[in-house]
């Protein structure tokens, strides 16, 4: 019976790749630490869910005695908390799937559709295009309200609508520029 001998070289690097398997495990155990921070976010939530009641109940006490461009106003604000809402939503859930565990909702009735081809790059053009949203509904409200520039109460300037219109452009070019640079790093589809 032959005895079989190894040479110390690859004995050295499987001693050497033992002895730092505790550095790998503690850096990916560090994704845990992100938890705090999407338990913060769903403490958001609930705040944005008080403010979302707190607006609609002032819309429907005040809805008689309030013309038609505050009631617009206040709805565009409901809007707005419900998609600061679904932006919060978006970064709780994919990010938590995406950075720290798997959820496992595949069997459940109410998994968002979204959710079953979530990567960080799906979530990053999403995140841009929840932006461009909200930043869009403040842009009408700025337009709304700066109507009335000529009234006492208003608190717009020319200037200040001007920076609001030339942010809201840069955010359609990042989101743009997002897309193309995620568009580009994919590899084309039927190849893997």
């Amino acid at each position: 019976m032959k005895s079989k001998v190894t040479s110390p070289a690859p004995q050295r690097a499987a001693a050497e790749a033992s002895a730092l398997r505790p550095l790998p495990r503690l850096i990916f155990a560090s994704r845990w630490l992100q938890v705090p921070l999407y338990l913060g976010l769903i403490v958001a939530q609930v705040v944005y869910v008080i403010l979302f009641l707190k607006e609609l109940w002032h819309l429907v006490l005040h809805s008689f005695a309030a013309t038609e461009q505050q009631i617009m106003l206040i709805v565009l604000g409901l809007i707005d908390v419900v998609m600061i809402s679904n932006l919060l939503i978006m970064v709780i859930v994919g990010g938590y799937e995406t950075f720290v565990s798997r959820m496992e909702l595949e069997k459940h009735p109410d998994q968002p559709e979204w959710l079953s081809h979530v990567n960080a790059s799906v979530l990053k053009v999403k995140l841009a295009m929840a932006i461009i949203g909200i930043s869009s509904i403040h842009l009408l409200r700025t337009f709304i309200e700066a109507g009335a520039l000529g009234t006492p109460t208003a608190t717009f300037t020319e200037a200040g609508v001007m920076w609001q219109v030339i942010i809201h452009a840069l955010f359609v070019i990042s989101a743009i520029g997002i897309a193309s640079v995620d568009r580009l790093t994919m590899p084309p589809s039927g190849s893997h």
